[in-house]
């Protein structure tokens, strides 16, 4: 192993599992604070008064820049260091957030949140590639990995907790500075914890493929999430397709530099290529289910934001459970065979959620819900180790950020590919079903959505109300059950994949280790 990416006897023992911790809350944090926000849109719109385009840009760019970026911030992670970059990028992070959070302007608070997700960027291709650092030892570097992807996906879920707790408490305003005193840690304990490994041999950084990459994968997110809503068919089309011919050009020009921005070879490698596949497909289901589970809890079973984000919790406890122990199973079960395990599992879960009701789901949803969340961590936590350890260590960088980039990407997909599923049986049983008598404003906004229905049903008299509002959440329930047999089949897909492109791999026990030394 090239000595760029570990030094043996340095940084292991209790200071590594330290710098762990300093690298898996931001982590935790960079990814909850695509989801925490969600809840508290009412309050800043109410402070702000945005436009509804400013809305979804404040909610959308800090997710569209995230992804964008993390493959050309890993491969500069590669080439100055990664904990350099990892301290650059806390410390803009917590400085913007401040700002943002004394923020009276909608159009500022976009620039802020686009800022916050370049530094966001910057910090977690960094988080991965010093774990691959920090520890030398294939075991313990399984563990670290695992704990790091269960803690993304605790952060994720945890967003609405915090964010129903934070909006109780105080104000939309403290979902901001929450992140102030995480990435002090982050700028105090690195340089004390972590190494800063780089490429000595690495070139120039070619700025051309950076504003490339960004026009490649900006148009196609965008693209994807306006096929989530009505009468926006063309525009996403034409965005869609403009990050396609956009990735071309990219593509086309990596082949011909001497030193690429990303060398797109890597997507060649069987096990990095199928591990890619497995785990975007695994995020893009279970994103379009969690937005359609959250939403279920809090518009057909009319919970509070704090109440429905405690529903989440036991399914993220298991979640980091599983994401622990699955790189100690693999050392006997080859890590194929355990991530499609996972994925079946999913699919028993997402099959539960086919059969959930609108009067009486709750249990249920829940039930389900507790069974495929944790099913997912196998291919978060071994998926993303299979993929770096793929690549030569001076690519780890780059590798990493691709993998994080699968994980926001599937997740972008699901909400749009899914959520558009759900949005579109909503709308065909509504047309139907919903009650002669209603004043046209009321009917209008049930037709469109159900937490439409919910606002127009609080203007109405009680009987009303209840008139539009039974059916509207029915319809709901029914295109909740058509997404989850989409997620089943998509999982399905990927542990199918898993099996095929990743069987080739051994388990990493000690027989494993000492045929490949």
């Amino acid at each position: 192993m090239s000595s760029a990416q570990t030094t043996p006897g340095a940084h292991t023992g209790a200071r590594a599992w330290l710098g762990l911790a300093v690298l898996v809350l931001p982590a935790m944090l960079l990814f909850m604070m695509l989801t925490v926000l969600f809840l508290a849109i009412p309050q800043l719109a109410a402070d702000l008064k945005p436009s509804s385009t400013q809305t979804l840009w404040i909610i959308d760019i800090y997710g569209f820049l995230m992804a964008g970026l993390l493959v050309t911030m890993g491969t500069l992670g590669d080439r100055i260091g990664h904990r350099r970059l990892l301290i650059a990028g806390a410390a803009v992070f917590a400085v913007v957030s401040v700002i943002a959070a004394n923020t009276s302007d909608p159009a500022m608070m976009i620039i802020w949140r686009a800022l916050l997700g370049i530094a966001a960027a910057t910090q977690m291709p960094a988080t991965l590639g010093l774990i691959f650092s920090t520890f030398a030892d294939p075991r313990q570097r399984g563990i670290a990995v695992g704990i790091w992807s269960g803690g993304i996906s605790v952060g994720t879920g945890l967003g609405p907790v915090i964010g129903g707790a934070l909006l109780e408490a105080f104000s939309w305003r403290a979902a901001f500075l929450i992140a102030v005193p995480i990435m002090a840690i982050v700028v105090i304990g690195a340089p004390l914890l972590l190494p800063n490994p780089r490429n000595p041999a690495a070139g120039r950084l070619d700025l051309f493929s950076v504003l490339l990459s960004l026009a490649t994968l900006l148009p196609i997110v965008y693209g994807v999430k306006e096929l989530a809503k009505p009468d926006s068919l063309l525009p996403a089309l034409a965005g869609i397709a403009a990050g396609l011919a956009f990735g071309a050009w990219f593509v086309l020009r990596q082949l011909r530099l001497p030193e690429p921005l990303l060398d797109v070879r890597l997507f060649a490698n069987r096990t990095a290529g199928g591990a890619l596949g497995v785990f975007l497909l695994a995020a893009t289901a279970l994103g379009g289910i969690y937005l359609l589970f959250t939403q279920y809890l809090q518009l057909v079973e009319g919970l509070s934001p704090l109440t429905a984000g405690l529903w989440v919790l036991p399914a993220a406890a298991l979640l980091v459970v599983v994401s622990t122990l699955s790189p100690v199973l693999v050392r006997r079960v080859r890590p194929g065979y355990l991530i499609a395990a996972g994925l079946a599992v999913q699919v028993i879960g997402y099959l539960m959620l086919t059969q959930v009701n609108a009067a009486g789901g709750l249990p249920l949803l829940v039930a389900g819900f507790i069974v495929l969340y944790p099913a997912v961590a196998p291919s978060m936590a071994l998926t993303t180790n299979l993929v770096v350890g793929s690549v030569p260590p001076q690519k780890a960088g780059a590798a990493s950020g691709l993998a994080t980039t699968c994980s926001d990407l599937g997740i972008s997909l699901g909400i749009a590919i899914i959520g558009s599923i759900g949005a579109a049986v909503y709308r065909a049983q509504t047309a139907t079903t919903l009650p002669t008598g209603l004043p046209p404003e009321a009917a209008a906004a049930g037709r469109e959505s159900l937490d439409g229905a919910v606002a127009a049903a609080q203007s109405l008299p009680a009987d009303l109300g209840t008139a539009l509002l039974t059916p509207a959440r029915e319809a709901f329930t029914s295109g909740l059950n058509t997404a989850a047999v989409i997620a089943a089949a998509i999982a399905a897909g990927a542990a199918i994949l898993a099996i095929t492109k990743l069987r080739h791999i051994p388990a990493t026990g000690p027989a494993a280790e000492a045929e490949q030394s």
